[in-house]
């Protein structure tokens, strides 16, 4: 029997395609290749971080009752309390990729909205190579504070978007400002810092009419016009912000968490950085670098350019956990003018005579790899993402995610007090609340949570005086009858109530104590748990 006519053909068409991929990765290619992976590699974590628990205990209860939260359900102290439950359609899918997949799932979605996030900052220059690849890995370094699975990653992830759609509208006259107000709608429903949104569309307002009144011409300016129509998107973004569960509610949102001073005083995220901190230090660096290109550039800077990288580094300087969205913003900027004064150094050195060694290569066309170096590129490419498959896959497992969590979180506290059914209520730590209100819910609700937006100013100090037995400490407990406290070892409190004897200890361990207030209620509980103990 004959074969078909266009099966040769076919094979000649498979082959040609297979010659074409084999032949495109050049080193340009292999270099961003390599870049991503190593980002995505980076993002790749175990989630101690005990704010995921709660997200994905509210992510269950929204699937669960059909409803969103509008009150506080999970806290004995704040029991009805109005709450803004602002991430409910983010927690929803955090707690359907942990059903799905586990904590695989969660790693692995984690990595990708990263990864993502950089695939838009890298596109907004045109720049070296090198010099991009490098200035997105040092801020991939700068905002790896904030790679948690909760929904701020989200937030993370479109104010790259945002950033991109702005570059392309001023930089490259493109007019994607359509889907900024369906993109504001989807910020709303996922996390409160949806107002970064309109920081950058202001910022841009701002800088380009500075640039038009100025006078500035070494880059393209948005006219009047196009200002104009900047403004009208953010107005229409700001009228559908509406389209949420909690309507009107959340214009106001944003403000009433920044004004809990308690939060910059007691919580790190939300203090100013402290510099003593060596993974804050890249921050530092883009700053420093940031102000050495536009220094040494040539070209007169960029009022757009000047008026975000300024308001970012403000927020940044303000509370540590906005380091991140300074590193998304400056990132261009700093491939810009750092190309710039790249090419300003390169020419003094060339004043010299000095064009030996790699910087002779920078700003140069690459040559066109011949098959041996395709195929080394090809090798090299196998061997990277071969490791970084063996790197992804350790935080993968869900018996190293397991270890992460006995290692770090109160796991046999709670074993503990399940396994004795300790009477509430309870006092814990606020590191601990998100974890608790997973595991303990609803039979143990919490004292405190990360929940920062529901426990106002005067709760915290109040929380605050009892971890540090400051007086009235004990008046704070008796108000909400705690019964039992479940703390850190190594906390003043600990060492406070192991002194005296209206707490008993009922249990220890490396990461955590459980104190049972010593009552007539809890005689018989006492006995059984100490006698146990002997």
């Amino acid at each position: 029997m004959m074969p078909p006519v266009n099966e040769p053909l076919n094979s000649f068409r498979l082959s040609l395609t297979l010659s074409r991929t084999f032949h495109a990765l050049d080193t340009r290619r292999l270099l961003i290749a390599i870049l991503f992976m190593a980002i995505f590699t980076m993002a790749v974590r175990v989630p101690t971080d005990t704010d995921t628990w709660w997200h994905l205990r509210s992510g269950e209860y929204i699937l669960r009752t059909h409803s969103i939260p509008r009150h506080d359900v999970f806290s004995h102290t704040m029991t009805g309390k109005s709450w803004i439950d602002h991430g409910w359609l983010a927690q929803i899918a955090i707690y359907l990729l942990y059903t799905a997949f586990g904590y695989a799932g969660l790693g692995l979605a984690l990595a990708a909205v990263v990864t993502l996030a950089f695939v838009f900052v890298f596109l907004q220059s045109e720049e070296n190579l090198y010099l991009r690849a490098f200035i997105a890995v040092l801020a991939a370094i700068t905002s790896a504070v904030v790679w948690i699975v909760r929904p701020q990653i989200v937030s993370f992830l479109l104010t790259a978007v945002f950033s991109y759609i702005l570059y392309l509208y001023k930089r490259k006259g493109r007019n994607y400002l359509f889907l900024i107000p369906l993109l504001i709608v989807l910020w709303v429903n996922v996390h409160g810092a949806f107002i970064t949104g309109f920081i950058l569309l202001g910022c841009y307002v701002i800088g380009e009419v500075l640039n038009n009144l100025l006078g500035h011409t070494d880059d393209r300016v948005l006219s009047f016009g196009e200002i104009a129509s900047l403004i009208k998107v953010s107005l229409i973004a700001l009228v559908v912000l509406v389209i949420n569960p909690n309507t009107y509610q959340m214009y106001l949102y944003p403000f009433k968490t920044v004004g809990i001073g308690a939060l910059r005083d007691y919580i790190q995220e939300w203090a100013s950085p402290d510099f003593h901190q060596f993974h804050l230090h890249p921050f530092v660096w883009m700053v420093l670098l940031i102000l050495a290109a536009v220094g040494l550039s040539r070209r007169r800077i960029d009022f757009t350019d000047l008026v975000l990288t300024s308001f970012f580094c403000y927020m940044a300087l303000w509370a540590g956990r906005n380091i991140a969205l300074f590193a998304l913003v400056a990132a261009p900027v700093l491939m810009r003018y750092g190309a710039e004064a790249i090419r300003t150094l390169w020419e003094a050195i060339r004043a010299y005579d000095v064009e030996q060694g790699i910087l002779s290569q920078l700003g140069r066309k690459q040559i066109a790899p011949g098959p041996w170096l395709t195929g080394l590129n090809w090798l090299i490419l196998i061997l990277l993402l071969s490791l970084c498959a063996l790197k992804v896959y350790q935080p993968l497992r869900s018996e190293v995610n397991l270890a992460a969590q006995e290692k770090y979180l109160p796991v046999e506290a709670v074993r503990f007090i399940r396994a004795n059914n300790l009477p509430g209520p309870m006092f814990n730590s606020y590191n601990w609340g998100g974890y608790l209100i997973w595991h303990l819910y609803p039979d143990y609700p919490v004292f405190i949570d990360g929940r920062t937006d529901l426990y106002d100013d005067e709760f915290i100090r109040e929380y605050v005086k009892v971890t540090l037995a400051r007086p009235g400490w004990r008046e704070v407990l008796d108000r909400y009858e705690v019964n039992f406290i479940l703390i850190e070892s190594d906390s003043i409190l600990a060492a406070f109530l192991a002194e005296g004897d209206e707490w008993q200890s009922v249990h220890a361990d490396t990461i955590a104590n459980v104190f049972l207030r010593n009552t007539p209620r809890n005689r018989d509980l006492l006995s059984k748990l100490l006698g146990s103990r002997q």
